[in-house]
């Protein structure tokens, strides 16, 4: 299991294959993806990568967390998530993660927050079907209609589909393939749709439903900080 990517949504755009098709593509941005810490299972009992992206104020961060990223020699980071990741898949802290960490025609799992809708009715947060047009109804037509029993079981249960705050949830796309990778600007195009807002952070990781390619890099496409090209290093036998 490797170590996945944040990224920010820019938007969606589409792209011509040789036979003429277009394909509607989500344009998704890594911009200075770097490993901020390791957890291992000595220390903290599982295995994983703490990975951070953008930049934030020096005013902005706690002393604590300037202590936290001096020690990986990492600029202060707007955004840090955990992969859990395999033993052998651990990539050096203070390396910068690549897009062609994913490789063409790869299945990538795409997590994000939804846009939020504010307050929704039970017709457009649920898709009920409403009351009836006429025949006695009136005001009311999208109501969603009797809550409850009467005398049995004479309540409202919990967790009763009914108009409330709409979006802004956390939401998983599955199996996105993977259509096309710029090195130099460092996006990944994404066939589809992913949740959440222009400007969002999105995080991606492989499938969890198919195998990794055999021509995707292990542990991960990265360069070090001294390095001038992506070094794309692979797992030793036996660690």
């Amino acid at each position: 299991m490797r170590s996945g990517v944040i990224a920010q949504k820019l938007g969606m755009t589409r792209i011509f294959t040789d036979a003429g098709i277009h394909v509607p593509v989500t344009v998704l941005k890594v911009d200075h993806c770097e490993v901020v810490a390791h957890r291992t299972m000595e220390k903290n009992g599982y295995t994983a990568l703490q990975v951070g992206v953008g930049h934030a104020k020096v005013k902005n961060v706690s002393r604590a967390q300037r202590g936290h990223f001096a020690v990986a020699h990492v600029e202060p980071k707007q955004k840090l998530v955990e992969f859990r990741v395999d033993d052998n898949a651990l990539i050096p802290v203070g390396a910068e993660i690549t897009v062609d960490h994913f490789v063409v025609g790869q299945l990538v799992d795409v997590s994000g927050t939804t846009t939020g809708k504010g307050f929704a009715g039970g017709m457009k947060r649920w898709n009920f079907g409403g009351l009836r047009a006429t025949h006695g109804v009136s005001v009311s037509h999208r109501s969603i209609g009797s809550t409850g029993g009467r005398q049995d079981p004479g309540k409202t249960f919990k967790n009763k589909k009914m108009p409330g705050h709409m979006g802004v949830d956390r939401v998983t796309t599955q199996n996105l393939r993977v259509v096309q990778t710029d090195l130099e600007r460092g996006l990944i195009l994404v066939e589809g749709a992913v949740p959440g807002v222009k400007g969002g952070y999105i995080y991606v990781r492989d499938a969890i439903k198919h195998p990794v390619p055999k021509d995707a890099p292990q542990p991960g496409a990265f360069k070090l900080r001294d390095a001038a090209a992506p070094a794309a290093a692979e797992s030793q036998e036996g660690a």
